[in-house]
């Protein structure tokens, strides 16, 4: 049973990394089951402070990765409009164009929330490339947090 346990963690690890850049998968959320999968085994257990600290460090980057192309819409001088442009695009291309639809449905929810409040194409591109940034920057908090609960499952899996 351990080896199917460490077997399925590292299935998991994997698939959260992969989960940071494939925007249809949730990348920290199946890392942080990977780490759990580890600590079911004989030999190798986390501390319960470690498992919950890596539970809210998860669940924060996963609430972040919604929030923050809405706020890189603002940042880059959107009106209320282009971010609820922003997270309207957002939902809409992750319901029905996954997963590119993640990437282009905030950009052009944001422009289209800006034109529609009558700002020039120039401002509502801009207020999409912020869109964009926050979608990057979602992404590298992304990948920061998986990375290091994957670092985390190697050192534990090597030290045990």
């Amino acid at each position: 049973m351990e080896y199917v346990l460490i077997g399925f963690g590292i299935i998991f690890i994997i698939s959260g990394i992969l989960g940071c850049v494939v925007p249809v998968i949730p990348g920290p959320p199946l890392s942080y089951v990977g780490l759990l999968l580890l600590h079911f085994t004989q030999g190798h257990q986390f501390s319960t402070q470690f498992l919950i600290i890596w539970a809210t460090i998860t669940a924060v980057v996963y609430a972040l990765d919604f929030i923050i192309p809405a706020w890189g819409t603002k940042k880059f001088g959107g009106s209320k409009r282009g971010v609820w442009g922003s997270i309207i695009g957002l939902l809409f291309g992750l319901i029905f164009f996954p997963p590119i639809g993640i990437i282009v449905g905030p950009f052009l929810g944001a422009v289209a929330g800006e034109l529609t409040a009558g700002k020039d194409s120039a401002t509502a591109l801009k207020s999409g490339f912020g869109s964009f940034l926050g979608f990057l920057t979602g992404t590298l908090l992304k990948l920061i947090a998986s990375g290091m609960m994957t670092w985390y499952f190697v050192k534990e899996l090597i030290a045990g």
